[in-house]
């Protein structure tokens, strides 16, 4: 029997796919979880798209073991994910970073608590079009700062940066050629995660106001795959999203080696960025409604049946991200046995 999926044409977020409702079918033995009696009811999950095609594969997973358990996975943005579970509106939120203070803050307000699991690993990928005219083959955190920081807004030359790269310690050549950068927007966890590790650093050592953000003048998607084909579309662009989705499109985009500003360049690779030696490497996670699951026994074996031998890794393996050691994904079990 076929796995029947029913795919909503909506709003996918920074992800490369559509919200997702899985349900139906088959009810053969899966990779995660020993088979239990089956469940039946529904599961709402919203957040990171980086997260988004890992959940979605063991929501399929798990609908082999229980086809009457409704999981609609959407992607609108780690930012957007939290709102919604933070007001109680979904079960599990996807996320691409951890939780900020100000997020847990409102979860609290509306009394909702919840466990907080690691599931992957993935790096941020640096890109440029396959076409590169650019002549750089490794950007430092100086460099991305100068290109995309809040002090480049209204620049349009990759050598306008050069002046506040060299300033920051940067060794490299920016070329006199026309910029043109696509990148995830504010809704995303992968620009949370390239301000804290790219922006922010600098802005106070520049006098600048360390909540600016990048600047506001680049093109901005919520949709992976609109970021990849702005990037493709110019040989002298520059962008970012995800390791495992940049991965998917190497016949459109290639990567840049990042130097997080010891003068040692390194390749985004699974080895390097399992490892940490890439600097923009990060963790994956869900958060799951501690009372939801109390009140969902679909809920609690399917937050179980993620975290299950084989589960994980069949998941990882069919969608490019990186496994955990062995140990953090045992605190995951810990985290979510221990709730």
């Amino acid at each position: 029997m076929a796995l029947v999926a029913t795919f909503a044409v909506g709003a996918c977020g920074a992800g490369s796919t559509p919200s997702t409702s899985v349900g139906g079918a088959t009810a053969s033995p899966g990779a995660g979880a020993p088979s239990s009696a089956p469940l039946s009811g529904e599961i709402a999950i919203s957040g990171s798209s980086t997260v988004q095609p890992i959940t979605q594969t063991v929501a399929e997973m798990f609908n082999e073991e229980h086809p009457d358990v409704a999981i609609t996975v959407d992607g609108p943005g780690t930012g957007d994910g939290f709102k919604l579970f933070c007001a109680g509106d979904i079960d599990i939120a996807d996320a691409s970073r951890a939780i900020k203070d100000e997020e847990a803050k409102l979860c609290a307000d509306n009394g909702v608590e919840y466990v907080e699991l690691k599931v992957a690993i993935d790096g941020m990928s640096i890109l440029t079009s396959i076409k590169d005219a650019t002549g750089v083959t490794c950007l430092s955190f100086a460099d991305l700062y100068a290109l995309v920081g809040p002090e480049s807004e209204g620049s349009d030359s990759w050598s306008d940066g050069q002046a506040i790269a060299t300033a920051l310690g940067s060794k490299t050549t920016l070329p006199n050629v026309s910029l043109e950068i696509s990148g995830p927007g504010e809704e995303s966890g992968t620009y949370d995660y390239f301000v804290e590790k790219i922006v922010t650093p600098f802005t106070a050592a520049r006098g600048q106001d360390p909540k600016a953000g990048t600047r506001k003048d680049y093109n901005s998607n919520p949709n992976d795959n609109v970021i990849i084909e702005g990037i493709a579309g110019t040989d002298t662009s520059l962008g970012w999203v995800g390791y495992a989705f940049a991965q998917e499109n190497t016949d459109k985009v290639k990567h840049f080696a990042v130097d997080k500003g010891d003068g040692k360049c390194v390749e985004p690779t699974a080895e390097t960025i399992a490892s940490n030696e890439y600097p923009l490497a990060r963790d994956l996670f869900i958060y799951v409604d501690k009372q939801k699951a109390a009140d969902n026994e679909a809920l609690a074996g399917f937050a179980a049946f993620y975290l299950a031998d084989g589960t994980i890794a069949s998941a990882n393996a069919e969608v490019g991200y990186i496994d955990l050691a062995p140990d953090v994904l045992a605190a995951s079990r810990a985290a979510w046995d221990g709730r």
